[in-house]
């Protein structure tokens, strides 16, 4: 680092500096217009700044990836609602000794699908060890919501293989926390969908999408539909639990109605096992 970026970067630094020391003294934040406007946060949420905070949260996961040599993505998606199989066994455990008749029924579901956590969680650990052997701009890294569930057991499986994992958070009113299995360095947290969905896509060379609820289908459809307009590449894109995604989505009916062809339904295929998950992204890429 030369001269003149070392004194940039103090200058900036003092700022923040100035800010901080504020807060330690408890002196209440009030927008003022002497200070630096990059730190000013009152002037940095304002609503006429909001393409300014889109940029933000555009590049800082871009730069933080590259630092990293993040270029090639396995994109899980999935519940946030499914446990671990042994979380799953505590529930139902409780759940027995309570007598609860509706709480019995919950934990009876939650085990049935806690094999996604598992599957999820392999399915991880064969991409990490495939790409272990690989150098690193060959690799494929796991990324995810950064949340629970699903989201949870891919970056576990990742980590147990002493891989790399990214998490794409959200800041939600339930259900997001960081799970404690993504790289801390490659853990980001989002305010915006639209941005976060963008990052997902970017550097997915695959998409493998578990049962879920609302958010898992909205970015599902975003990249069916992305791949169907040819805006992006065709990368696999497996449907994870195909009872699950059959009894889900009609694709007959949207046949039956014109609304999609026949040869869109070769933009995915189904996987009911971890196996053959990253047999088809195998296969697609000849690896």
């Amino acid at each position: 680092m030369n001269a003149a970026q070392q004194i940039a970067e103090r200058r900036i630094a003092d700022a923040w500096a100035e800010l901080q020391s504020q807060s330690n003294q408890g002196i209440a934040l009030q927008a003022e217009a002497n200070r630096l406007a990059f730190a000013d946060p009152e002037f940095l949420t304002r609503p006429e700044t909001r393409g300014i905070r889109l940029q933000l949260e555009m590049l800082k996961p871009d730069l933080g990836q590259a630092e990293h040599g993040i270029d090639n993505t396995v994109v899980v998606f999935g519940s946030a609602r499914f446990p671990s199989p042994e979380q799953a066994q505590i529930e139902l455990e409780q759940a027995q000794l309570s007598g609860d008749a509706n709480a019995l029924a919950l934990a009876q579901r939650q085990i049935r699908n806690a094999h996604y956590y598992d599957q999820a969680r392999l399915f991880a650990r064969l991409v990490a060890g495939h790409s272990s052997e690989r150098r690193r701009a060959e690799r494929l890294f796991i990324a995810t919501g950064g949340g629970p569930g699903i989201m949870e057991a891919a970056n576990r499986g990742a980590h147990e293989m002493g891989a790399l994992s990214v998490g794409l958070n959200i800041v939600l009113p339930h259900e997001q926390n960081t799970n404690p299995y993504v790289s801390p360095e490659l853990s980001y947290k989002f305010h915006y969908f639209a941005l976060r969905k963008m990052h997902f896509v970017m550097r997915a060379k695959a998409l493998v999408a578990f049962p879920g609820g609302f958010g898992t289908l909205d970015e599902l459809f975003e990249v069916i539909t992305l791949v169907q307009t040819r805006k992006s590449k065709p990368v696999p894109i497996i449907l994870f639990g195909t009872d699950y995604w059959k009894r889900m989505i009609n694709f007959d009916v949207m046949i039956e109605e014109g609304v999609i062809t026949t040869q869109d339904l070769s933009l995915f295929t189904y996987a009911d096992d971890a196996v053959t998950a990253w047999d088809t992204i195998r296969v697609f890429y000849g690896l």
